[in-house]
């Protein structure tokens, strides 16, 4: 739950631009990238933002390598997920640049998401895997997405940052915006749909549910402040 919580607010707050990357922010010099990690691991929630801002061109950049293999938006909100994971989970000093381990977790998951579509016809398989941890251990979607809730809302704060997003974007969206929102991320539990599944359940085209997701997104983009959901 935890993960697919982050890429909604991923793509709320950070995937603001197009697919060929040339409206993110530049990439970090080697300096500043090191700084931020550094303070990153200290709990510096402005180091984090700055670090995964800094590497949305290269999300982009790999979901630009398979258009046309799955939908542009769920490789987007999937590749969100790993981008996330690796500065979360990124240790310096195992012989790994931080562009190398993180482009490996984006492209894993995108990948998947991929051979699930082929098998499941865009319904993800929550057992196969989509990368590694930063101890070489198998993660699986499973993983990502339905942590349990001990580890993943192990304290009262982050319980009540989960609550007070829902409640946030509850008074910002209309009923429909919402309803799609809520399919395409899981936020009120199951597994997210793709757009093609949302159109099926809802009886609507899905360019008209890509329509609605963008202006819900932009609306919440909008009406919310990003330092009050992405401080933990």
């Amino acid at each position: 739950m935890l993960g697919i919580f982050y890429a909604v607010l991923g793509r709320i707050f950070f995937f603001t631009g197009s697919v060929d990357g040339s409206s993110y922010p530049k990439p970090l010099s080697k300096e500043d990238e090191e700084k931020y990690l550094t303070l990153a691991r200290q709990g510096d929630p402005h180091a984090k933002e700055m670090l995964i801002k800094h590497n949305m061109r290269l999300v982009a950049h790999i979901v630009k390598k398979y258009t046309g293999a799955a939908e542009t938006d769920d490789m987007l909100s999937v590749g969100s997920i790993g981008l996330i994971k690796a500065i979360n989970t990124y240790e310096p000093g195992h012989g790994t640049r931080l562009a190398t381990y993180t482009a490996r977790c984006i492209e894993n998951e995108i990948l998947m998401l991929i051979r699930a579509g082929k098998k499941h016809k865009g319904n993800m398989s929550l057992s196969d895997p989509v990368g590694t941890d930063k101890d070489g251990n198998e993660l699986t979607l499973m993983d990502l997405l339905f942590e349990k809730e001990d580890k993943v809302f192990g304290s009262v704060e982050q319980k009540i940052m989960q609550e007070k997003f829902l409640s946030a974007i509850g008074e910002i969206l209309n009923d429909r915006e919402l309803e799609i929102v809520c399919l395409r991320y899981a936020l009120k539990g199951d597994a997210p749909l793709a757009q093609r599944e949302v159109a099926q359940r809802l009886k609507i085209s899905r360019s008209y549910v890509s329509r609605i997701e963008k202006h819900a997104l932009e609306k919440l983009r909008l009406g919310l402040r990003r330092e009050d959901f992405l401080s933990e």
